[in-house]
């Protein structure tokens, strides 16, 4: 079994973020934006870090085995919270655990509901579907998305 460890983003080696964020496999699945440089990924660490300090809200590196695998987070959304996972191709297989943790933490801070904005580009996921109160096609950033309106306590292990 994998060890997942989740660190504050000031812990995470900025080139080891900057290379992951540049992936090509992992931009396919983001919205649209420049390449990271050394200053913007430094930049982008400091913005994850002002939304990992509002309250309801937090935002982690996540190491697997001593390695950088992505970062993951419960952050602001217009309609309350939403969860983000963003993993390197090479660790897309442990996107459930992520997902179980941030559920725990959503339930910790007290959230009833949070959303899941996953872009357009990737398939619905039946699971997801099952465990949705509501599922619907939604616009952020001029990209569609598929977004799920999950229940908080109802998942969490």
């Amino acid at each position: 079994m994998r060890n997942i460890e989740f660190v504050g983003l000031g812990q995470v080696d900025p080139e080891a973020l900057l290379a992951l964020m540049n992936e090509a496999s992992l931009r396919t699945h983001l919205v649209d934006h420049d390449h990271f440089d050394s200053t913007s990924i430094r930049a982008w660490v400091k913005e994850k870090e002002a939304l990992d300090a509002l309250p309801g809200c937090r935002v982690r590196g996540i190491h697997v085995d001593g390695r950088l695998a992505g970062w993951c987070g419960i952050q602001p959304d217009e309609a309350g919270f939403e969860l983000a996972i963003v993993l390197s191709r090479e660790f897309w297989g442990i996107g459930l655990s992520v997902f179980r943790s941030l559920m725990s933490w959503a339930s910790e801070f007290g959230h009833e509901q949070v959303l899941f904005h996953l872009l357009g580009s990737r398939p619905q996921y039946r699971a997801l579907e099952k465990m949705a109160d509501k599922v619907h096609n939604s616009e952020l950033l001029g990209r569609r998305f598929t977004t799920y309106h999950l229940t908080v306590g109802q998942y969490v292990q």
